[in-house]
């Protein structure tokens, strides 16, 4: 199908834009949203990137535009990027520029500034736009658009709504359009759609659930992708480990609702708590009274986590890797030497507990385990029970051979490879060592002792070969294992998570392919988002729990070379390793490729490799939409899809429930809409001049009762590393002037004598920790004559103190000196008498402590607070807003202030720092310092190579 030609509709002198929306659906939302703005909230998988793409370029090619992309990741930045280039290679318009990226990479305010006059689309991050748009570097009055992605982030207290704010209230006329491919977030809360539309500054919302008429016309027409459904059958002790799972689960869920019987839970119940968010929405509301909730409702929420864990566990991981996670979680779970009974989980002493652990070890082995960590060791009998995926797989792969070889398809533009998708990479890397070992083991059998049998006769697939030295690692692990346990139980928090800084069990990439076999195998894609877990089975789980369980499966875990010479040694040298003999291009037809779903990336995906057949290893309903639109958009290729899922399993159930929920999502966003009262923005420009001077009248009394009536609104200087939390905002929202600068002294300077340092609970904790609290109340001293310490809560948590508190020892020397924050507290106020503590509950609360605080005040002086703290010959100009070297440089012994600003002048990255010899840095910083830098560096050093 051609691309669609299109007018720009703005700007009626710009030339016809080609696009690539082959599907009707599409054409139909992206010249709605040229007419107009709008909020497009569009079901996952239908192409949301794609539309952004061809937006954009139509604005691009009309030149002398300066559009604002905002809210885009690394990655769909790149998707975008990428995509505009080609646009531009195929319009060949010399106005396309394509996608400018403005980030924190050291890019000074000189250079932003002339990108900026030059024009084009720049896809800003929040923190750095806010800045640039109150301090004046780029004005919102000369943008023409913005555009901005994963519009269900936008809260009343983000940095995003603060940006659409600024830039609506000197810009009415540029156009402004967000979209999202979660319709979730949108049906949270009361009248949801109209909070974010406000937030967004929009009215009209714009719904393409999969369901809409147009869009199914589009996807279910002639061109439809041929879809086979296969149900796969849990072994019998998978399902009745899945059991004794959902019993633990269901057990769980109820004693919460015992022990929390004033809390709504209509929602706990099974089938929520198989999402990830159920333990993140029990928080939410456990958070107000968090302070006051039980110890074992605490440890039932940690739990529940972790038994969803298992749960996704069970149906991905070996058997044997299961039962190596299972150990760990019993170890981790296991309270340490000298405590009670009560500490341990409750569902632990349920008799599912018991079936759970006895039915995962059965699965690998029976009898006992000797001092031996062979399988062929006297008691020992390995059961290695196989995924019951495993040999369907192996199933589809020759049937698909067999249907490429006896009915070859007529010439079209499929590649013809074999594409299988998985949840992660961890699915991804057991995938490939089983098709690259699948016959290896009948071979074995067959040297061993029935000889090498008749040419014709049909090799079996199995995975007896890699299980069995999948359970020769396991029984090495397991020797040391009690060892490395009672040693982890012994060690602080701290030093266990600094035991998990690498990862273990990597899979090697290459492979000999199996005798006969043409196909070759390619692994996951290096560059997917999934997170990579450890063949072993380390995940994440939440709770305490979570780096003693990580520590425990990586402690004992071999290193990533030796586990790739042994693989190398079972499976075979791979042939690429030696170049000179084989240095050849492979056919696409004779490709598998192993790749982890991916979001968005997966059109990309389909696109470049143009799959004859995908397998589809684990259901993902975006995923096949993809697929649906891949078929219908390109008239010339065939797919088919082989659909696994295991019956009757909680992974059936999540995907089946994930449809209902994003179902009932759009049906509940269709209805707001029809309800929906429209919100109506007040335009402050057309006000009487009488008016608009009494709405920014400031009515602070000063020389003893004169009314100091002036026009211009009250002003706060803010530290611009501050703008990660929603605080300006809400002060620019009170018609404060937010003056963004780079403080060294303080966080807010409200007038000439007030500053105030800003601490979250969890910012008041480190400080107390590395001192730097009391260094910075010394600084604001020597500065200001009022300074203040805000310690602000968070407004969805409990407005105490309590939760952080340790009153276990007796008040007196002992907890004042111990880690007792509210001791911490005293001692400050000791130590300065004079120091203002303010107590806010929300940011909401500070922003009107500010307001009255400024009362009766001056306004403070910019220029003169980012001077204040400086040495002598500093240039504030100079100091970049790419905090997180600066931050890492500060902590290192022997880095003064002074230090700091020599070492960022003189060195480009912390990299260069810590490579510079101690004569190069005496002569900068000094002698005693230089040495400080180098011990610290040389001891780490010495200390990630295991050397005492």
């Amino acid at each position: 199908m051609p691309p669609a030609e299109i007018t720009n509709d703005n700007t009626p002198a710009d030339p016809p834009v080609r696009l690539s929306l082959p599907l009707d659906f599409q054409k139909d939302i992206f010249h709605e949203l040229r007419d107009d703005d709008g909020l497009l909230i569009l079901a996952r998988g239908l192409g949301l990137l794609r539309l952004v793409t061809n937006l954009l370029h139509s604005y691009d090619a009309a030149g002398n535009n300066l559009i604002l992309l905002v809210g885009a990741d690394d990655r769909e930045n790149g998707w975008i990027g990428e995509a505009l280039a080609e646009h531009a290679a195929v319009s060949g318009s010399p106005k396309c520029r394509g996608l400018q990226l403005v980030n924190t990479d050291l890019m000074s305010v000189g250079t932003r500034e002339k990108m900026y006059s030059g024009g084009g689309i720049f896809s800003i991050t929040s923190r750095i736009l806010v800045v640039d748009f109150l301090s004046g570097l780029l004005d919102p009055s000369t943008v023409t658009g913005m555009i901005v992605l994963h519009a269900e982030r936008v809260a009343a207290t983000s940095l995003e709504a603060f940006i659409i704010r600024i830039f609506r209230q000197k810009n009415k006329k540029g156009f402004l359009k967000a979209f999202s491919d979660q319709p979730e977030p949108f049906t949270m809360g009361f009248q949801p759609l109209t909070t974010i539309l406000r937030n967004l500054f929009l009215r009209k919302p714009i719904l393409y659930p999969r369901f809409h008429v147009t869009v199914a016309k589009s996807v279910e027409g002639k061109r439809k992708a041929e879809v086979i459904e296969l149900e796969v059958p849990m072994s019998e002790a998978m399902r009745d480990i899945q059991n004794a799972v959902l019993e633990c689960v269901e057990v769980s869920i109820t004693e919460l609702k015992k022990g929390n019987t004033g809390i709504d839970v209509d929602d706990w119940n099974l089938d929520s708590a198989l999402h990830r968010s159920f333990d993140t929405i029990i928080r939410r509301q456990l958070d107000p009274v968090w302070h006051r909730t039980s110890f074992r409702t605490k440890q039932i929420v940690r739990d529940l986590s972790l038994l969803r864990t298992i749960l996704h566990a069970l149906l991905t991981y070996d058997a044997v890797g299961f039962n190596k996670y299972l150990d760990t979680v019993l170890a981790a779970s296991s309270p340490p030497p000298g405590s009670t009974r009560q500490s341990q989980s409750p569902w632990l002493f349920l008799d599912a507990a018991h079936t759970l652990f006895d039915t995962a070890k059965r699965r690998v082995y029976t009898g006992k385990i000797s001092d031996s960590y062979s399988p062929e060791q006297e008691g020992l009998n390995p059961v290695l029970e196989e995924l019951p995926k495993w040999s369907l797989l192996a199933e589809i792969l020759d049937e698909i051979e067999r249907d490429v070889y006896f009915t070859p398809l007529p010439q079209h533009e499929s590649s013809g490879s074999i594409l299988v998708m998985c949840g992660d990479q961890s699915t991804c890397r057991q995938l490939r060592e089983y098709l690259q070992t699948m016959y290896l083991g009948d071979e074995a059998e067959r040297a061993d002792g029935e000889g090498e049998g008749d040419e014709g006769d049909e090799r079996k697939q199995s995975a007896k070969f890699m299980m069995r030295r999948k359970l020769r690692g396991y029984l090495h692990w397991k020797r040391d294992f009690a060892r490395v346990s009672s040693n982890l139980f012994a060690e602080n928090q701290k030093a266990i998570n600094g035991t998990t800084s690498h990862s273990g069990g990597q899979a090697n990439r290459g492979g000999r392919a199996p005798p006969n076999k043409r196909r070759r195998m390619r692994g996951g894609g290096a560059n997917a988002s999934a997170p990579a877990r450890a063949a072993g089975g380390s995940v994440q789980v939440a709770g305490d729990k979570d780096a003693h369980i990580q520590a425990l499966m990586h402690e004992l875990a071999p290193n990533d070379m030796d586990e790739t010479s042994a693989a190398k040694m079972d499976i075979g040298a791979d042939p690429l390793d030696d170049m000179d003999d084989y240095y050849e291009l492979y056919e696409t037809k004779d490709l598998v490729l192993v790749h982890p779903y991916d979001g968005d990336m997966d059109d990309h995906l389909l696109e470049e490799i143009k799959p004859r057949y995908v397998v589809m290893y684990e259901p993902d309903a975006a995923f096949i939409r993809r697929i649906e639109m891949y078929r219908s958009s390109h008239s010339n290729r065939q797919v088919r899809v082989y659909f696994m899922y295991y019956g009757g399993s909680v992974e059936e159930q999540r995907y089946l429930s994930a449809v209902r929920r994003e179902k009932d999502a759009f049906t509940k966003l269709i209805r707001e809409r029809s309800n929906m009262a429209l919100t109506f923005t007040h335009d402050t420009s057309n006000l009487e001049p009488q008016e608009a001077f009494l709405r920014t009248v400031n009515t602070r009394i000063a020389g003893g009762g004169r009314l100091a009536a002036t026009a211009e609104p009250p002003r706060v200087v803010v530290d611009v590393r501050e703008f990660r939390s929603s605080l300006p905002s809400l002060l620019h929202g009170r018609n404060m002037i937010v003056v963004p600068c780079m403080l060294t002294v303080g966080d807010y300077v409200l007038t000439p004598n007030i500053c105030i340092e800003r601490k979250s609970v969890k910012d008041l904790i480190s400080s107390f920790s590395d001192g730097r609290l009391y260094t910075q109340a010394e600084t604001m001293f020597q500065h200001y004559a009022s300074p203040m310490l805000l310690i602000e809560f968070d407004a969805q948590k409990a407005f105490t103190l309590e939760p952080f508190a340790d009153f276990s020892t007796s008040l007196g020397a002992s907890s004042i000196v111990g880690s007792d924050l509210q001791s911490k507290l005293v001692l400050l106020c000791l130590a300065f008498p004079k120091l203002r503590i303010i107590w806010s509950s929300s940011p909401y609360q500070t922003a009107e402590i500010f307001e009255e605080l400024k009362k009766q005040q001056d306004e403070p002086d910019p220029i003169k607070a980012v001077q204040i703290g400086l040495e002598v010959g500093d240039d504030p100009e100079s100091r970049t807003f790419n905090q997180t070297p600066q931050d890492m440089l500060r902590a290192v012994p022997g880095v003064t202030g002074k230090a700091l600003s020599r070492l960022i002048l003189e060195y480009e990255s912390v990299q260069d720092v810590a490579n510079a010899e101690e004569e190069e840095l005496a002569d900068l910083i000094g002698k005693e310092n230089a040495r400080q830098i180098r011990v610290f560096f040389d001891r780490s050093v010495w200390d990630e190579g295991g050397e005492e």
